[in-house]
Parts: C-alpha cells; structure tokens; sequence
C-alpha cells in the first residue's frame, strides 16, 4: 500500500473511532435520561396515588414494569397516558 493510502486509511480509522466515542456517550446520555424519567415517574405515581386515595379516589395505577417504563420513557405525558386509562376504567 502506498504511503499517500496508508495515511488515508489512518484518517478514516482515526474519524470512525471518534463517530463511535460519540455514539456510545449519545446512548448513554440516553439511557440515564430514560432511567431518571422511571425513577422520578415512579415517585410520582407513589405520591399521586396516595393523594388520591386520601381524596377516596382509587383509580388502581399501580408501579409495574408498564407504568415504570411508560414513565420513563415518554416521561410527564406517560404519567398523563396512565393515569387517562386508570379515569377511563375507572369511568
């Protein structure tokens, strides 16, 4: 391989490694802020529910993997979306 090459397919090494240093912080980033979501989603759901049940309302949202999840992921509309199906079945 000629030098003018080698040097060529160093640069692209180089920049690859860098693009997946990138990509790997990106989905850690992610996933804290995932994690984050579930935790504050479920102390949310925690303190809502016995709010409600000292208001003699019990609308059976429970913290299950489901509830947990959808917090996280889509985060305050994934509480809203639980707690609109526990009114809806509560209805």
């Amino acid at each position: 391989m000629p030098d003018n090459m080698m040097g060529t397919a160093a640069v692209l090494a180089i920049c690859a490694v860098v693009m997946f240093i990138g990509a790997i912080k990106r989905k850690a980033e992610w996933l804290l802020n995932v994690i984050m979501r579930s935790i504050l989603g479920t102390i949310a759901i925690y303190f809502i529910n016995n709010a409600l049940a000292g208001a003699g309302i019990s609308l059976g949202v429970g913290i299950n993997p489901v509830t947990v999840l959808t917090s996280g992921i889509l985060g305050i509309p994934g509480l809203a979306a639980v707690y609109g199906i526990g009114i809806y079945n509560y209805l």
